[in-house]
């Protein structure tokens, strides 16, 4: 006995992917999420960003039986996550804050099937 299954919030032709605790502000992972081609970006997160997409395929593939070929990103979207505070002494007894953010990123792949249409052209 266990507990009773989740209603899929996504439809039958999608799959998901989320990446927590990516040491990165939101706004910087943000930039990134918006590029195509992530293979080749010279930005550190982009190689965990390529990792969400690739694990989103491998959860429509193996967990849903879509076709590989078929699918695209849908929707990417970037999440504030905790944030970290530590502080840094300055002159005078003072001291400054700095903030340590860290973000998540959820991407959500699609089937597309391609009409006949657009083949034959």
């Amino acid at each position: 006995m266990g507990k009773p299954k989740r209603e899929r919030s996504l439809a039958e032709t999608e799959a998901m992917a989320v990446a927590r605790n990516l040491r990165v502000s939101p706004q910087k992972l943000n930039l990134v999420a918006g590029l195509i081609d992530l293979e080749f970006s010279r930005k550190r997160i982009a190689l965990d960003v390529r990792k969400c997409v690739m694990s989103a395929v491998a959860n429509a593939e193996n967990n849903h039986g879509l076709d590989v070929d078929d699918l695209v990103v849908a929707e990417a979207y970037v999440g504030k996550n905790l944030i970290m505070k530590r502080f840094h002494a300055r002159g005078r007894g003072r001291s400054g804050q700095i903030i340590k953010p860290f973000s998540q990123i959820t991407v959500v792949v699609r089937e597309v099937k391609e009409t006949a249409d657009a083949t034959e052209a």
